[in-house]
């Protein structure tokens, strides 16, 4: 079998969306289960719209999310380099030999000229308004001027882009490993630029001949890029390389969560989501769209979810840590159709992780996030408000959010709950409880709720009636862990002091 390579190739034009990060995951899976190498490319031959950052803040996502490079920019290997920019010399090369074998021509047509030939074709019915076989030979190109000319016309500087020649009619056909069989007429496909004025190759010629070189097995792209893959066949036929091709495979796209069209960052932005793994500064508006990261979703939750999208393992089972997912990963196990973009399943994923890290891991996210605001706590009370909250918690920050009720004490209640259940009934338990837990500062579960029962029996109150208006005297809101601990881990006289205040200013003093 040939050894497994593959690569992730962005282009560094902003932030990697979380399409592109599923997409380096496919890769790295199906690399890692066939114990073959993750290569990283950084294609950045459009100068124009190379974004100072986005190359590093692409590897720091890569790395983030746990995805490993064999090679790349800054590890190095065997087909270095592995920016785009530093192989033009390398290009050139290969441009000329397709010049020379008839498969590719000089082109020197102005903006007006393409531009009136577009706009000609479009009032031709059924015309097809594209720089192909119907059209070059109406052209200013090598094809319609004599060799003498050409020659002139390179010499003296005059600009030119370099073409391919896609023959007229032919059928290119290609297995794709998600959509099986492709068929593309050849009159369907333009003459695409390979070379550009400038030097720099475009990504038709730039990504086939380095993949050729770089020795790429698998191909493994989004969807888009399904329409460009027969040019590459032909480009690939074109040079010789087509008993060496790569297998491709083109993924479906991430939808909008209810199915209807593309998911975009004005969606995400619109339904209250990040589309970006990390934070990022738009370097030209300095806005920011937060990350994945920084509203608290875990590394191994988001990979989880993101697998899922699109892939299935053929079975029920639904968390995988990264190791479990390259065994079980299969590319035929991808849909073609596009996978919706359910959020909530996100956070689905975020709280089976959560929930699984220890009360010791979770009490220490707890114990820095405390003292960001000033609030000082010990590792074992840390540790047991981590246990009592664990099931109420999506993101990190919850644990604090919810935990600061244990330090600071409510100066206002649920106006809604005190009305419906803030009673005569209510005060006097209450006010029997906060005298009975005066006695004693250390409690525990039993203490706690022997000290309850003695209250409601001694008032001749079911529990069941006061335990809100209880609840709301110690949170001032309608909802908390386990009554029993909150009220131990607040101690007997912390407890009796929110009971007195609540006492004093909600009535019953």
């Amino acid at each position: 079998m040939r050894e497994v390579r593959v690569r992730f190739a962005p282009s560094p034009t902003g932030a990697l969306h979380i399409g592109g990060v599923r997409t380096a995951l496919y890769n790295y899976l199906l690399a890692r289960k066939h114990n073959g190498k993750m290569i990283l490319r950084i294609e950045d031959t459009d100068q124009n719209r190379y974004v100072p950052g986005a190359e590093e803040y692409i590897k720091d996502a890569l790395k983030w999310v746990g995805i490993e490079i064999d090679e790349g920019p800054d590890t190095g290997g065997p087909f270095a380099p592995y920016r785009q920019s530093e192989r033009k010399d390398i290009y050139a090369k290969y441009v000329q030999q397709l010049l020379n074998d008839g498969h590719a021509y000089y082109a020197f047509d102005s903006i007006e000229e393409l531009e009136a030939m577009r706009n000609r074709l479009k009032t031709q019915k059924g015309a097809n308004p594209q720089y192909d076989s119907t059209t070059r030979m109406e052209m200013t190109n090598s094809l319609t001027l004599s060799e003498d000319v050409v020659n002139e016309k390179i010499k003296s500087g005059v600009p030119y882009v370099i073409r391919l020649k896609v023959p007229a009619s032919e059928e290119v056909e290609l297995n794709d490993l998600i959509r099986g069989k492709v068929k593309v007429s050849t009159s369907q496909i333009d003459d695409k630029v390979l070379m550009k004025s400038d030097g720099m190759p475009t990504y038709h010629l730039a990504n086939v001949v380095d993949d050729y070189l770089m020795k790429i097995s698998h191909v493994i792209r989004g969807e888009e890029w399904l329409p460009s893959a027969p040019l590459h066949v032909l480009t690939y036929k074109f040079l010789g390389w087509e008993n060496e091709m790569p297998e491709f495979a083109h993924l479906p796209l991430l939808l909008k969560p209810d199915g209807k069209g593309k998911l975009s960052k004005r969606d995400a932005d619109q339904m209250g989501f990040p589309i970006f793994p990390l934070n990022w500064i738009d370097p030209k508006t300095n806005e920011l769209a937060e990350g994945f990261r920084e509203r608290g979703y875990l590394p191994e939750a988001l990979i989880n979810f993101l697998a899922l999208l699109g892939w299935n393992p053929g079975t029920e089972q639904e968390i995988f840590t990264m190791d479990k997912l390259a065994a079980a990963f299969e590319l035929e196990r991808i849909g073609k159709a596009g996978a919706k973009f359910d959020i909530q399943k996100a956070n689905w994923f975020n709280q089976q992780y959560l929930r699984s890290k220890t009360d010791e891991e979770l009490g220490q996210i707890l114990i820095a996030d405390l003292k960001t605001d000033g609030i000082d706590c010990e590792t074992s009370k840390a540790n047991a408000i981590a246990s009592a909250l664990r099931e109420r918690i999506t993101f990190p920050k919850d644990i604090a959010e919810l935990g600061k009720i244990f330090f600071i004490a409510p100066k206002s209640f649920d106006e809604k709950i005190a009305s419906k259940k803030w009673n005569e009934e209510a005060i006097a338990v209450i006010s029997v409880l906060k005298d009975e837990l005066k006695k004693s500062d250390g409690l525990t579960v039993e203490t706690a709720t022997s000290a309850l029962e003695k209250a409601t029996q001694q008032s001749g109150i079911a529990q069941g009636k006061i335990m809100q208006a209880l609840r709301l005297a110690l949170t001032g809101g309608a909802s908390g862990p386990d009554l029993m601990i909150t009220m131990v881990l607040l101690g007997g006289l912390e407890t009796s002091s929110r009971l007195a205040y609540a006492l004093d200013t909600l009535g019953g003093k």
